[in-house]
């Protein structure tokens, strides 16, 4: 086990978004790599916007994505007690104050400072130094951030960044209703736990200089640092709805599989090689925070559909008949008089980018067709063919629980006698079985459904097919 300590911290405040998932994800793959911790802590602090029900979502995706962690989930609204105490520190040894100015004054002194030019748009320090304090009076308390000087740390992506300490204004660890802030609870949090490294998104790069402050005036090792740059959209816009879903779910409803979006968001800002396919073993392994880049990546959908594509094709069918049976029973399709799902997967593995079109290609399957495309008896199916296929419900009646050989075998033998090539029989024998003219090879349907239901089909079939070639 080594020193590494890593979290990652959402707030339930909605649900867990492409961005967060990809921090997680990074997070989560150091952690393996280096037998480290990875702990999950939800920053619930906001209790207006906070809610189980987000929550629940982002545990939900996190479970899903297969990103398991160590530790968690550790919610900062039980560890109010914590952040009071560390207030009451501060203030103590004089590292913060309490600030009696009214959200109005702030607001007078903004515009003021706006009016004037000033750049210094921050709090002004009015109550910094301030002797009289009125007892019971509303207030907000404020850390005493360095004045002078600048504060420098060296980012794992980005490198050396420094800012200004005089640029920065006295933030506020406590509103006036006793809550506190998040910059404040996260350092708190991070020194409790013991986080030797944060890795997060690059918004959060300019609050660096603040939680490195209270780090220094709590007496506590700063971490090291990592800020993952942002996910545009195509536009060169940040990620929005309008790009596409950034739910982390709802590319589960659309049907993509975890694996697919796991090796899509690393390989957004993060490269090995030319190499693009990574199980989550060789992600383990080969993972570094030095070969993430330092621009912003590009959200491409048709690169996450072909990866998705790929997974379908080369996955374990039982695994994956098992996620179309969730589904196929949502739809309200009943599985369990049906195929085997294994076997209906391997003919549809092929043709299905992602599980719902592979849901759309396998309910005929399990549902008898209750009509036929008119359109396509009226081309595909004559006099000939319907000879055919009484002939093949006989040959299939006597072959059993016939193999893809012994079904071959039975169309052989009928196109040998009736003289008619498989692609003026088969079309016939496809709508007779789907209803329609699209569906995986002839012998491999015929095969998955077996030969009884097959024949039931065909013969279902031949009375519509007389009825239509009588009344033509």
């Amino acid at each position: 086990m080594s020193d590494l300590r890593v979290r990652f911290a959402p707030s339930p405040t909605g649900y867990l978004h492409i961005g967060g998932a990809r921090t997680a994800l990074f997070n989560y793959l150091l952690a393996r790599q280096q037998r480290g911790t990875f702990i999950l802590r939800v920053e619930d602090t906001d209790v207006e916007r906070s809610t189980q029900e987000s929550t629940d979502a982002i545990l939900q995706a996190m479970e899903w994505l297969g990103l398991d962690y160590d530790e968690g989930p550790i919610f900062q609204s039980d560890r109010f007690d914590l952040y009071k105490a560390k207030v009451a520190q501060l203030l103590a040894e004089g590292k913060a104050y309490r600030c009696y100015c009214s959200a109005e004054e702030l607001e007078k002194k903004r515009e003021l400072a706006i009016a004037s030019g000033s750049s210094r748009l921050g709090y002004d320090g009015t109550c910094r130094n301030r002797a009289d304090h009125s007892a019971g009076a509303p207030h907000v308390v404020r850390f005493r951030t360095p004045q002078s000087g600048t504060t420098t740390f060296v980012d794992r992506i980005k490198g050396p960044i420094s800012f200004n300490n005089e640029e920065l204004d006295d933030l506020i660890i406590q509103r006036t209703d006793g809550t506190p802030t998040y910059n404040f609870v996260v350092v708190i949090d991070d020194v409790d736990m013991r986080i030797s490294l944060v890795i997060r998104g690059d918004d959060h790069i300019n609050n660096t200089p603040r939680q490195i402050h209270i780090y220094q005036a709590l007496g506590a090792p700063v971490p090291e640092f990592a800020h993952v740059p942002m996910i545009l959209g195509a536009d060169k816009k940040r990620l929005s709805k309008r790009h596409g879903a950034t739910s982390v779910m709802a590319y589960k409803e659309m049907g993509y599989l975890p694996e697919a979006l796991v090796n899509y968001l690393v390989r957004l800002g993060w490269s090995h090689g030319d190499q693009e396919i990574f199980t989550k073993a060789e992600l383990i392994e080969k993972f570094n925070l030095e070969s993430v880049g330092r621009a912003a990546g590009v959200f491409n959908p048709d690169k996450l559909l072909w990866l998705n594509e790929h997974y379908i094709k080369t996955g374990d069918p039982e695994r994956l008949g098992g996620l179309l049976a969730e589904i196929l029973t949502a739809r309200g399709v009943d599985v369990a008089g049906g195929p085997g799902l294994a076997a209906v997967v391997s003919t549809l593995q092929d043709r299905a980018k992602t599980l719902l079109e592979m849901a759309d290609g396998a309910e005929f399957y399990f549902r008898r067709p209750a009509s036929y495309d008119a359109e396509a008896v009226e081309r595909q199916v004559g006099p000939e063919q319907i000879a055919a296929l009484e002939q093949l419900c006989t040959e299939l009646e006597g072959a059993g629980d016939a193999d893809h050989a012994g079904v071959e075998a039975a169309f052989q033998k009928v196109l040998a006698t009736t003289g008619l090539k498989l692609g003026k029989l088969g079309p016939a024998v496809r709508i007779a079985l789907t209803g329609g003219t699209a569906s995986p090879s002839i012998y491999e349907v015929v095969t998955v459904l077996g030969c009884a239901e097959t024949v039931k089909r065909l013969q279902g079939a031949l009375k519509v097919f007389r009825a239509t070639l009588k009344t033509a």
